[in-house]
C-alpha cells in the first residue's frame, strides 16, 4: 500500500482520503495512519502547489545555475550544498555528475535580481570555482504536470 498511496499522492496531494482508501482498497483510517507515519519517518516531506506564474500579474525570473565546487575533505560536497541551501532565494540544489559539482534553483524578481545573487553571494563563497547561469524562458512541462496544453486544430476539413 505505501509505494501506491505515495504514486497517488504525488500526483495530487489533495486528493480526498476517503477517495484514497477507495482508490488503495483499505479502510480510510488506514490511510490516515500510514500518511501520519509516512510524514514522522520523513518521507513525505511536504505538500506543494505547482503555480503557473506567466499567467499572473507577478513578475518571475527563474534561473539554473551551475556551480563548480572544490569538496571539502571528510564532507564532500554536503557542507557547500548546505551552505548554498540555506540561502532564501534557494528553490533547490542537486549534486551533480559531469562538468559541474552543483545544480541551483533560484527564483527573483528580475534578471539584475538574480545576477546579483550570483555574483554576490554564490561567487563570493570559498570553494566556488566558477558557475554558469541559464535563464528560464518558458516552462513547458514541470512535476509532469504540462503547462500548456495543445489546441486541437481548428482549420476546417475540405475534402474534393
Amino acid at each position: 500500500m505505501r509505494e501506491e498511496l505515495l504514486a497517488v499522492i504525488e500526483k495530487n496531494s489533495r486528493i480526498d482520503l476517503k477517495e484514497l482508501a477507495v482508490i488503495l482498497g483499505v479502510e480510510e483510517i488506514d490511510v490516515v495512519n500510514e500518511m501520519a507515519k509516512l510524514e514522522s519517518e520523513g518521507i513525505i516531506c511536504g505538500y506543494h502547489t505547482m503555480i503557473n506564474w506567466e499567467k499572473t500579474s507577478l513578475e518571475k525570473v527563474g534561473a539554473l545555475i551551475e556551480v563548480k565546487v572544490t569538496p571539502q575533505r571528510g564532507q564532500g560536497f554536503d557542507s557547500m550544498a548546505e551552505r548554498i541551501y540555506k540561502y532564501p532565494e534557494v528553490d533547490a540544489v542537486y549534486l551533480l555528475s559531469g562538468g559541474y559539482d552543483l545544480l541551483i534553483i533560484i527564483e527573483g524578481k528580475t534578471i539584475k535580481e538574480v545576477a546579483s545573487f550570483v555574483s554576490d553571494k554564490l561567487s563570493t563563497l570559498d570553494n566556488v570555482l566558477s558557475t554558469a547561469t541559464h535563464f528560464i524562458l518558458k516552462k513547458y512541462k514541470e512535476h509532469g504536470t504540462i503547462f500548456k496544453k495543445e489546441h486541437a486544430d481548428e482549420r476546417e476539413r475540405i475534402t474534393l
